[in-house]
């Protein structure tokens, strides 16, 4: 299958409706076990704080097999690793709901973490594979289209679900979806192309070292525990250093130096990193204002920030389909302008706010995230060889964890000083991370284009 003529129709079609399935289980379970949690803990008899660890067994295996599975995705394919992780999803799902006491139920969590890993790590690199180049981007467009729902509806969901059943079944909805996405992916999707090599184990531990010990760190941070966070930060910051150090001598590295050398794709990974900073510095700290400072409840706080990714929802499509038609770093940079303006529109709240001044606001932002995300994806994913689009997908996902990882650690260091006062100087911050982003996507005009997208 050649990587630019893609999939016919409507083939193509069955192919991406198995990807967004597991695109929108991969992010629903990582947001709707949070609304679970106080009856988790109370139905098994756990502490608030062990039972913490559900979401976060989650998060915590996620971010450490990223890597590892992108490379694992070029050596052995990418449809047999993608499939191998739905497969585990639906297990671990299995176990989820089986679980009788709160130690299985982590050890399920952190298996399916495992399996939402390969999904969310390897989707970008089947978009590649299935879609004509010149469409490209509306495949991009079409998983931030499903992310951005999934992160709008999770938390309702999940909350009707609890309305009619006992926890368990945030779980076992997953099965009849898992079991029909999987033979139907298995049956339509080609065999991807195999890069036989050795598989970096000591580079898959390292970068596993890192990417845990930043994600523990930030929720050690959530804890209070600031002094101790950031010794966990910085230990996780020189392994990634010692890893960088390690890869530079790999001929193809398990962190794909060899793509971070051309300088569209950094500038992308840099934009995104900024980005997603940005967006986790709003989401995190918004809440405090809402229901410290506001006086809104649970509920209405979160309508109140509901706009966000249903406006992502609306811009993602559109921006997918400009993406062929103009520069990624022009459509990227105006998007990121948008969200910088949005997130000042915020910091100038009047002093008690309708819940309409807050909505328009944060429908700013998500219209400028949207605009953003999918020309960025599509570069990332168009600008190195083919033969490294496990490590390209990879990439975007670990840009992703990194600039929330980042974004949640200033926001505990920030409410650590400032208090429930801190969320104006996280929407400042946030302000100032989304416009360096637009200005290293502009940059992106001026970079070496080692492919058509720019």
């Amino acid at each position: 299958m050649s990587d630019t003529d893609g999939l016919p129709v409507p083939r193509r079609h069955w192919v991406m409706i198995c990807i967004l399935m597991g695109v929108v289980l991969s992010s629903l379970d990582s947001a709707i076990a949070n609304i679970a949690l106080p009856t988790i803990a109370r139905e098994l008899g756990a502490s608030d704080a062990g039972t913490v660890w559900v979401v976060n067994g989650y998060q915590l295996a996620s971010a450490v097999c990223l890597l590892p599975i992108a490379a694992l995705g070029e050596i052995f394919g990418i449809k047999r690793v993608y499939a191998l992780g739905m497969a585990v999803f639906t297990v671990a799902s299995l176990g989820c709901a089986l679980s009788p006491s709160l130690s299985a139920l982590v050890g399920a969590r952190l298996l399916q973490g495992v399996g939402g890993a390969c999904m969310s790590a390897l989707g970008p690199a089947l978009i590649r594979e299935i879609y004509p180049r010149r469409i490209l981007g509306g495949g991009f467009a079409l998983i931030a289209l499903a992310v951005a729902m999934s992160g709008a509806l999770g938390p309702t969901i999940a909350a009707l679900i609890l309305s009619v059943a006992r926890w368990p079944w945030l779980f076992l909805v997953n099965l009849p979806v898992c079991l029909v996405a999987l033979p139907l992916f298995l049956m339509l999707m080609p065999t991807s192309r195999r890069h036989m090599r050795p598989f970096d184990i000591s580079g898959a531990v390292l970068s596993a070292v890192a990417l845990g010990l930043v994600v523990i760190g930030v929720d050690t941070a959530g804890s209070g525990r600031t002094g101790v966070a950031l010794g966990q930060i910085g230990v996780g910051l020189a392994c990634f250093a010692w890893l960088v150090w390690q890869q530079s001598r790999r001929a193809a590295p398990l962190l794909p130096l060899d793509l971070m050398r051309i300088p569209l794709f950094a500038l992308s990974v840099l934009t995104s990193i900024c980005s997603y900073s940005a967006q986790i510095l709003a989401y995190v700290s918004l809440p405090f204002l809402f229901q410290i400072v506001m006086h809104r409840s649970q509920i209405a706080t979160g309508l109140l920030v509901t706009p966000w990714p249903l406006m992502v929802a609306v811009a993602a499509p559109v921006a997918g389909r400009l993406t062929g038609r103009y520069p990624a770093a022009i459509l990227g940079s105006i998007g990121l302008a948008v969200l910088t303006v949005g997130l000042l529109l915020l910091v100038v709240l009047p002093a008690a706010p309708a819940d309409w001044d807050v909505a328009w606001r944060m429908g700013i932002c998500g219209v400028g995230f949207g605009f953003f995300q999918t020309p960025n994806n599509t570069t990332l994913m168009t600008t190195g060889p083919v033969n490294r689009s496990g490590a390209a997908s990879g990439m975007i996902a670990v840009a992703r964890t990194m600039g929330w990882s980042f974004g949640s650690a200033l926001v505990a260091l920030i409410f650590g000083i400032w208090g429930s006062s801190g969320t104006v100087v996280c929407l400042e911050l946030g302000a100032g991370f989304a416009a360096a982003g637009a200005l290293a996507s502009s940059a992106r005009l001026f970079s070496h284009r080692s492919s058509g997208v720019a």
